[in-house]
């Protein structure tokens, strides 16, 4: 039996080219004690930290694999809260970049973050409709909230008072109380989705921002401020429905929805509407940590600046009015003195928010973020749609202020898609040209070493010699650049339509180009005298012409240069000879062959000896949108709209390996000369670099890999566990089953059955003992001498111990019910041993509630409870929650 064939893997070794990526939002961190210096913008699965005085990437929190949708600096500074695409949240260390809480308990993207006023607590909301409010201390859920029929779009904890309000694309504003983990008023003004909130006027008064350009502003009247304290309790409770309107319907016709009138706690009532300029919906709304300084933006690149103004503020301005009317109704009556006259002035919502300033970018928002430097000063930095960050500053308390652009960070990746790659010939340099530039980028620093401006390219090449490069245009344009001096050497008029490929000849003479005139054109290097210079330059000559019948695609030299390959947009691909330019037929040239991809998803493999197709493979799901062969090999790649890179065998006709991880359709990639790195680009705006290593890969290893890869995506789109009381459909928990919460229910359990199996091991070898009248050896099992020559029961409780705390609750859910008689009683021995109290409290009370109506002695199971109680490790409230579960 002979050697099967190995290959080499590839495997992602950086992302680069990208600023900051348009799923998530842009926020101001604090690093090294400086504020105002740092931001952190998401970046496909990874958080980039940018210092905006030196335009530098100076951290990377490196995420998995899916993207990051929402960010969230915590109130101390030291933390990141990291929402991501398939509904899981890592907390992210700003000291060591390391992320070592994660949650996971939405089906969908995360939407919405936000910390309380300590940091002890996160609320996440979601496209699921759910929000859930999560201990960041102990590393777990608390409760799920359940009313919104669609997504969050916004969650904020109130500073003062244990209430969430929340927003959501259903038109809701809903407040919840946190004691009773429940929906106590839903606010139904709106009439389309509501896109932002926030609170100002020490939270007394509600912003809200919908799809309209009408910023609605609410006032809110906490209960107890409306009552007497001197009041008799009696009295109190008889009288404050009064003083909250028992009707359903608002003064100016809104609507809120509320519970009964004992069960309010504030009313919510629309106070007036601050018209923005701007008629698209409003995407982001926002209030600096002053409470001062209030903006919003639409779809476009403007945002708008309002100032709050303080009590102080509003009450001078009240007075500045009175006085002005009380000077104007003396004058229109003359008779009558000042003090007995009578006016009415009444202050507008206009007067107390008022319009600071707009800020205009470069481009469209996408996100943005606000805060106050100690000098009075506002910053504002900006996320901008076309793959920038700009800062503006703002001073908000001079009158007719002008913002100012103070930083900007361009030079990272390009505006605009990247639609062509090329490598040099030293494999140290990428370029990498969009609709208006070229970059070139050292491949081992990944920095950009060189920007050039340029029209839209779609093709390109490193010139021998890598001195300069020739790129193709859209208008049908060469364009030779020279790299040293970034100068524009030359533009040709090459065809009358998009130049779409361009192939350099194996001797390095020259070159071939195809357009959309229907034509192929060759092209040769030469040497011309400067006009401003003694010295000669590089330039290029046309020297033959091929008119075809359709527009020409793509063109490529045999590696020989005897052939020249011609695909067109009538989905033929055409072989001519170089030296004659006729249609090849018939040619014997042993190996020879040539891949094609299209859009219709296959790869076909061909022979050129008699131009037959060896095999058509289905390559993407999605259209081939580039191939290239490995150097020297009958390796090639192929990048589809799929997101996917895929390697395959031109021998074997087999698929190798699949490269994941761009997040949009993928435009083109290009192999190095060695053959040991890809670079590919994307509609996400990422340029990734892979690089081959010495691992070899096995396609049966790959193939097993790919299975489990899909198995564990299925297990996240199974059903949650249901739990008795629930109804199908329903899950409370704020947990999700994950592959981790399966591998950890999967070791409680093997401990288990190593307990029992030690446990009967231990009972045969006393009988042995018993019988033969003295002591006879006990093998030790290797697991337990592993672990230092621990007990069975102890070797469980090092499996529970080393449980993540975010997926204990969700690993003991999946645990069948026969394992929780044991683990019962494994608690019991614990606690009187006094080890891990806390810990075990938490997965006691747990299994209480999930097995509450099973077949279980609950009475027994309560005894425990209350000896953890005793112990003095819970609180009365968690006492009195397990006692209501039971019934007791």
């Amino acid at each position: 039996m002979g050697l099967t064939k190995q290959y080499l893997r590839y495997v992602a070794s950086a992302v680069f080219g990208l600023i900051g990526s348009q799923k998530g939002n842009i926020v101001f961190v604090t690093l090294r004690g400086e504020k105002g210096r740092y931001v952190a913008v998401p970046a496909c699965e990874h958080v980039f930290i940018w210092d905006l005085r030196k335009g530098e990437k100076i951290l990377i929190l490196q995420g998995l694999k899916h993207e990051v949708t929402c960010l969230c600096p915590s109130p101390d500074g030291l933390h990141l809260a990291v929402g991501y695409e398939d509904g899981s949240i890592r907390i992210f260390s700003l000291l060591s970049g390391e992320g070592n809480v994660t949650f996971n308990g939405h089906k969908a993207a995360i939407t919405s973050l936000k910390y309380d006023q300590l940091g002890g607590r996160l609320a996440s909301g979601s496209k699921d409709t759910d929000i859930i409010i999560w201990d960041v201390i102990n590393e777990s859920g608390l409760y799920r909230l359940k009313g919104h029929k669609d997504a969050i779009t916004q969650a904020l904890f109130l500073r003062e008072k244990n209430l969430l309000v929340t927003s959501g694309k259903d038109t809701m504003v809903k407040w919840w109380d946190l004691d009773t983990q429940h929906c106590f008023k839903t606010v139904v003004g709106h009439r389309t989705e509501v896109w932002g909130l926030v609170l100002v006027s020490e939270e007394k008064r509600l912003i809200t921002g919908a799809s309209d350009s009408e910023l609605r502003a609410w006032d809110i009247s906490y209960l107890q401020e409306i009552e007497d304290p001197e009041e008799p309790e009696p009295k109190k409770i008889k009288e404050s429905s009064p003083g909250i309107q028992d009707s359903h319907e608002a003064e100016d016709g809104t609507l809120e929805m509320d519970e009964t009138p004992e069960d309010r706690i504030l009313t919510c009532r629309k106070a007036g509407s601050i018209m923005r300029e701007g008629r698209d919906r409003v995407v982001n709304l926002a209030v600096d940590k002053t409470g001062r300084i209030l903006a919003c933006h639409g779809t476009d690149s403007v945002l708008e600046v309002f100032c709050i103004l303080s009590k102080e503020e509003i009450q001078k301005k009240m007075d500045k009015k009175m006085k002005k009317a009380k000077k104007k109704a003396k004058l229109n009556s003359c008779n009558e003195e000042e003090e007995d006259l009578e006016v009415n002035v009444k202050m507008t919502l206009q007067d107390e928010i008022q319009r600071v300033a707009n800020i205009k970018t470069s481009a469209k928002i996408k996100s943005f973020d606000l805060i106050h430097t100690p000098q009075g000063e506002l910053k504002a930095v900006f996320l901008l749609q076309n793959n920038l960050v700009e800062l503006y500053s703002l001073n908000a308390s001079t009158p007719g202020p002008q913002p100012v652009r103070t930083n900007r960070i361009t030079i990272g990746g390009h505006r605009s898609d990247v639609r062509t790659l090329s490598f040099s010939s030293d494999n140290i340099a990428i370029l990498s040209a969009a609709a208006d530039s070229i970059k070139i980028w050292n491949r081992s620093t990944l920095q950009c070493i060189r920007t050039m401006a340029c029209e839209y390219a779609l093709c390109s090449f490193f010139v021998p010699g890598d001195r300069q490069v020739v790129i193709g245009t859209k208008t049908g344009k060469l364009q030779l650049y020279d790299l040293a001096s970034g100068n524009l050497l030359e533009t040709i008029d090459a065809h009358d339509g998009a130049l779409w490929s361009l192939s350099l000849s194996p001797d390095q003479r020259g070159f071939v180009t195809g357009g959309a005139d229907k034509s192929v054109k060759f092209w040769d290097f030469e040497l011309v005298k400067d006009e401003n210079s003694t010295q000669k330059r590089l330039s290029v000559k046309q020297t033959r012409t091929l008119q075809l019948d359709e527009e020409v695609l793509c063109v490529s030299y045999s590696p020989n240069q005897k052939l020249l390959a011609v695909s067109l947009l009538d989905c033929t691909v055409k072989i001519f000879y170089v030296d004659t330019l006729k249609v090849r037929w018939l040619c014997l040239w042993d190996g020879a062959l040539i891949a094609t991809g299209s859009a219709d998803r296959n790869v076909k493999i061909w022979g050129l000896d008699f131009g037959d197709c060896h095999k058509s493979l289905f390559a993407h799901d999605d259209s081939v949108m580039y191939l290239r062969f490995v150097p020297k090999s009958h390796l090639f790649f192929t990048a589809g709209k799929d997101r996917k890179i895929k390697q395959w065998d031109a021998d074997k006709f087999e698929h190798i390996q699949t490269l994941e991880g761009h997040h949009q359709e993928i435009w083109c990639l290009a192999v190095s000369p060695s053959g040991d790195y890809v670079v590919s680009s994307s509609h996400d705006k990422s340029l990734r670099l892979w690089e081959r290593t010495r691992e070899p890969l096995i396609l049966e290893e790959e193939k097993e890999m790919q299975r489990e890869a899909e198995y564990e995506e299925s297990v996240a789109k199974e059903d949650q566990p249901a739990v008795p009381g629930e109804t199908q459909g329903d899950n409370y928990f704020t947990g999700k089953k994950t592959i981790e919460t399966v591998k950890a229910a999967e070791r409680i359990m093997e401990a288990i059955e190593l307990y029992r199996e030690e446990t009967a091991k231990l009972r045969e070898h006393k009988a042995i003992c018993k019988a033969a009248g003295k002591e006879v050896p006990l093998p030790i099992n290797p697991i337990l001498m592993a672990y230092g020559n621990i007990s069975p029961s102890a070797y469980v409780l090092e499996i529970f111990k080393g449980i993540k705390s975010s997926e204990l609750e969700e690993s003991l859910l999946v645990l069948p019910f026969s394992y929780v008689p044991d683990i019962l009683r494994l608690f019991n021995e614990f606690i009187q041993q006094g080890s891990d109290i806390e810990l075990l409290c938490r997965c006691l009370f747990f299994l209480l509630r999930i097995v509450a109506n099973e077949d279980i002695h609950i009475y027994s199971v309560f005894l425990i409870a209350m000896a953890y109680v005793e112990s003095g490790s819970l609180i009365l409230r968690e006492t009195l929650n397990i006692s209501s579960i039971l019934g007791l």
